[in-house]
């Protein structure tokens, strides 16, 4: 039972930056350690990588596709979750809170596994606190309509699919047809952060499997 086997999770140390680092070009490695240690005060960010049995008590996970608005984020694939407000107690509660409101699963009906290694995203200043957590019963999706352009259910057993990691040419502002690290789930890219905080995602489910 996948519930039973990923309450191991707890337990263990997290794979921290290693796991990032291998959804990062080498040379974006060093410029990473320097954006973190130069950063201003960030804003603060919480994310819910949320998993779930489906219909056929197969495990997935959630990701969302963002709408297309005037912004760095826009369009892109990402966990459920957004940033802090005043009124969250801390910031698993702001990745539950955005869960909510986002996908429409009641904070109640997730158990809150571990809260993984931060990212922090230089262009925003952001500082992304992931959490792994768990459905604890069913659940059924309500789309934020005005953020949420569409849900993305991913079987678990494609995030362990190392087949499933492929080299992305991007152009960036620091490089022009860089081969970036990234993950084809449901025949969407996910790369940059999101793609970050899975690897250590994907590293701590290998060894509870």
């Amino acid at each position: 039972m996948f519930s039973k086997q990923v309450s191991k999770i707890k337990n263990l140390p997290l794979p921290g930056v290693e796991a990032h680092y291998k959804m990062v070009p080498a040379f974006r490695q060093e410029l990473m350690k320097k954006n973190t240690e130069l950063k201003k005060i960030p804003k603060k960010a919480g994310v819910m990588a949320l998993f779930y049995p489906d219909a056929q008590n197969n495990t997935n996970f959630l990701l969302i596709l963002r709408k297309t608005y005037e912004g760095i984020h826009s369009n892109q694939i990402a966990f459920p979750g957004g940033k802090a407000e005043k009124s969250d107690t801390d910031i698993m509660n702001t990745a539950l809170r955005e869960t909510e409101e986002e996908v429409g699963v009641p904070v109640a009906s997730i158990d809150v596994l571990k809260e993984l290694t931060q990212v922090y995203i230089p262009p925003s200043n952001f500082m992304v606190s992931p959490f792994i957590g768990l459905a604890t019963g069913e659940i059924s999706f309500i789309l934020q309509e005005e953020e949420v352009e569409n849900i993305v259910e991913v079987s678990m057993l494609d995030l362990l699919d190392d087949k499933k990691i492929f080299a992305k040419k991007i152009t960036t502002s620091y490089a022009v047809d860089v081969d970036v690290p990234a993950f084809k789930l449901n025949g969407y890219t996910v790369w940059g952060a999101t793609a970050m905080m899975l690897s250590e995602v994907k590293d701590l489910i290998k060894q509870v499997l």
